[in-house]
Parts: structure tokens; C-alpha cells; sequence
């Protein structure tokens, strides 16, 4: 049997600490929460993609009655640029969300979107996604 690992590092900033081409990109999520269907948790969560030729894509979560049929607003994002743009790399992507009562929260990806992002990761050969 031969052992292997995975490893996702990330850092984590308040926003004033961003680049503003990062702090473009958080807005962006914060925009793609307007796109959130999310009526049975009430959590909104908004997800923006930089592409490598400066396209941003956009994704929020989607909910459905019949759970988890739904997608969260990471692969949504993820999937379209894979769909739609397969030949540029991503270079970052940014995460926002919002609870209940309309208040910024903290959020994370779950175990599926990690998975998506490594299998994105893997599949452009790339360090960045």
C-alpha cells in the first residue's frame, strides 16, 4: 500500500489587510449572495472565482426541499468555470455568508467543495485553486 496526503493551506485576513484585487474578489461573493436560494437553513453563502484571464464567476448556494439535493455556492461557482471556461486556470477564490439575521458569518467549505477543489486543483496541475 502506498501512502499519500493532501494538504490545503490557507490563510485567513480581515478585509482591510487584502490586496484590492482581493477585496474585489470578496465583493464579488458578497454580490453572488443576492443569487443564494436558501429557505429551509436561511444561510446565505456566495462564492466569486478568479480566472487567470481576470474573469470573475460568480455562484451561491442552492437549496432543495429534498436535502442534499442542493450545492453549495463553492462548487456552483467551480463547476461553471470548469464548464464554461476549462481552458483558464483559476487563480483564487473568495467566500462569503451571511446568517439568519442578516449578519456576516464565518463559513467554511464543507467536505464535498474540498473535494471539488482539490479535483480542481489536480485536474489544471496548479497550486492555486
Amino acid at each position: 500500500m502506498e501512502e499519500k496526503s493532501i494538504i490545503i493551506n490557507y490563510s485567513q485576513f480581515s478585509f482591510s489587510e487584502l490586496e484590492m484585487v482581493d477585496r474585489n474578489l470578496v465583493s464579488e461573493a458578497q454580490m453572488a449572495m443576492e443569487g443564494s436560494y436558501s429557505p429551509y437553513s436561511k444561510f446565505k453563502v456566495g462564492a466569486a472565482v478568479l480566472l487567470d484571464n481576470g474573469i470573475i464567476v460568480r455562484g451561491a448556494n442552492q437549496e432543495n426541499g429534498s436535502y442534499p439535493v442542493g450545492m453549495c455556492a463553492e462548487r456552483v461557482a467551480l463547476f461553471y468555470a470548469g464548464a464554461n471556461y476549462k481552458n483558464n486556470n483559476i487563480i483564487s477564490i473568495a467566500i462569503s455568508a451571511k446568517n439568519e439575521k442578516g449578519e456576516f458569518a464565518q463559513a467554511y467549505p464543507c467536505g464535498a467543495c474540498l473535494q471539488v477543489m482539490v479535483e480542481t486543483q489536480l485536474r489544471t496541475n496548479k497550486n492555486s485553486a
